[in-house]
């Protein structure tokens, strides 16, 4: 216990006490407490609670069973055996379990409660004379199924309610999380499978009164047993996708030190892209992964390339071109990825048909891969790299809609600069910003002159080192490496950020202008 900040001693501690004062009220005088009706209630919620399928919650119809069958005070009891009995896996074990047995108690008896303040006894008895009427005429003294299913539903949402917000008390004061990752963003996935445990509950209350007895009511949890199953496998799975993708970002983060974060930050761009042209569910999620995996590739192109200090030659240019070939190949085998291969393959595709790496032009470019090279060009012109200064979000914007048409859809850029507009951005630090110097090769980052050494120490660049026009990335590489419409020769300062957001990684060194002479070349 000591183990825990202040704040969340004192708060579990709290729950534990309000819910042994919720449970002491079966020793008063009067009560006529169903005990075997408790006791095997809570065996049942106590197996099941350990059951390998790891997901206490699909028991739930369990504890509801025991809410509809039991006065409150009883019902918080079924609870108890399988709190202090479940799995703790981390330390400090035995607070763990008495929270966990206090959160589910004060849970069971908030519902209780509920379904007695809206008549459900009455309710039930009236479907216990149905059954006993064989189905012929409704009890005209008590309400009917529906009403009997409504309040069912909603005591099964009082209960993962009042679950849920305890729990998020306990992330606030312990974890230290803010109020609305601990509650906001939890509630409304953590309500929604009660919707199905309410009608469960009610099943297994009538089945429990009804002739067949206790027997015909456990029956209703091997449905139940199944879809926890099912829902653990998926939840498995997912987790293992997330896990392939984080891993073939860190491995192209590490092999192009770089543009550490890019993929990140380009999956944040294409999913606010996303958001402001309708998008959600599962293409919202298809395109951040596409986003995040769009230079996979890299990792087939020689890292000598990848990391080349100077300009690159015309094979090896070609070289690097097939990266998103090699990505497209890499996750063929990835069935989950669906859009998302497309959007690796195509992303330097351009409107006008000179990207590559089929020259596809207009609507020829899917959909994905033209959100993803919009969000790829954003980043690169606001991330600050070796080769050039991070730029303003207005100034990439306006970079963004004057190529539209020509290279970017001007469809995406529109709902990029809206987005930006409602929600601004913030961009990660880069493997070459300041705090990360790090992790960028000495001889690659520029270096202040000392004053303390002789000025015939101070060389100027040397001519290989400079932008020539035999090099330049608009007059050569197939189809123009995906290349804007500027002239080669321009000496603006946003000319050489624009050519590295467009082009990428294959379009060679760019340099960016600055008054200590030309900085060494970097990919994007």
């Amino acid at each position: 216990m000591r183990a825990l900040p202040l704040g969340a001693r004192v708060y579990v501690l709290c729950a534990v006490l309000a819910g042994g004062l919720c449970a002491a009220a079966v020793v008063r005088p009067g009560q006529d407490v169903p005990w075997a009706t408790v006791a095997l209630l809570a065996t049942v919620h106590a197996v099941g609670s350990r059951a390998r399928a790891r997901w206490p919650e699909w028991c739930s119809p369990v504890l509801l069973a025991g809410a509809f069958l039991l006065p409150p005070a009883a019902a918080a009891l079924v609870a108890l055996p399988g709190a202090l009995l479940t799995r703790v896996d981390r330390p400090p074990v035995w607070p763990r379990r008495a929270w966990r047995a206090a959160r589910l108690s004060l849970a069971v008896w908030a519902a209780s409660c509920a379904f007695v303040a809206l008549s459900g006894p009455r309710a039930l008895e009236a479907l216990e004379a149905l059954g006993d009427l064989g189905g012929g005429v409704r009890d005209p003294g008590g309400p009917g199924f529906p009403y009997a299913l409504v309040t069912a539903v909603a005591a099964a949402l009082v209960l993962g309610l009042t679950a849920t917000v305890l729990e998020g008390g306990v992330l606030v004061t312990a974890e230290r999380r803010s109020p609305r990752a601990a509650w906001s963003d939890r509630l409304p996935g953590a309500l929604a499978p009660y919707l199905v445990h309410g009608p469960a509950g009610l099943t297994m209350a009538v089945l429990w009164r009804s002739p067949y007895g206790p027997a015909a009511a456990l029956l209703v949890l091997l449905p139940m047993y199944v879809c926890a199953c099912g829902f653990v496998l998926y939840h498995r799975e997912s987790a293992a996708h997330q896990a392939t993708i984080r891993a073939l970002v860190q491995a192209v983060d590490i092999k192009d030190r770089y543009t550490r974060g890019h993929s990140e930050r380009v999956g944040r761009a294409s999913t606010m892209i996303a958001r402001e042209l309708g998008m959600s569910g599962d293409r919202l999620e298809a395109l951040r992964i596409a986003g995040i995996l769009h230079d996979v590739g890299k990792l087939g192109v020689p890292t000598r390339l990848l990391r080349k200090n100077g300009p690159l030659t015309p094979e090896e240019r070609r070289v690097i071109e097939l990266h998103p070939e090699y990505g497209d190949e890499m996750v063929r085998g990835i069935g989950f990825l669906g859009e998302a291969r497309a959007a690796i393959l195509h992303h330097h595709e351009r409107l006008d048909g000179s990207g590559y790496p089929y020259g596809l032009a207009g609507a020829q470019i899917p959909e994905f891969a033209r959100v993803v090279a919009v969000a790829d060009a954003f980043d690169a012109m606001t991330s600050t790299r070796t080769y050039s200064r991070a730029r303003p979000v207005p100034t990439a914007v306006e970079e963004l809609k004057r190529c539209a048409g020509t290279q970017f859809d001007p469809r995406m850029v529109r709902a990029l600069a809206r987005a930006l507009d409602r929600h601004g951005w913030h961009a990660a630090v880069t493997a070459d910003a300041p705090e990360e110097r790090g992790n960028v090769p000495a001889d690659s980052s520029p270096r202040p002159p000392e004053p303390s050494r002789p000025r015939e120490r101070s060389r100027p660049p040397e001519p290989s080192r400079s932008p020539e026009p035999s090099r330049s990335r608009e007059s050569s590489g197939p189809r123009g490496a995906s290349r804007l419409p500027e002239p080669s020769r321009s000496t603006e300062p946003s000319a050489p950020l624009v050519r590295a957001a467009a082009t990428g990684p294959s379009d060679g060194p760019v340099r960016s202008p600055a008054p200590d002479g030309p900085r060494p070349g970097g990919r994007s």
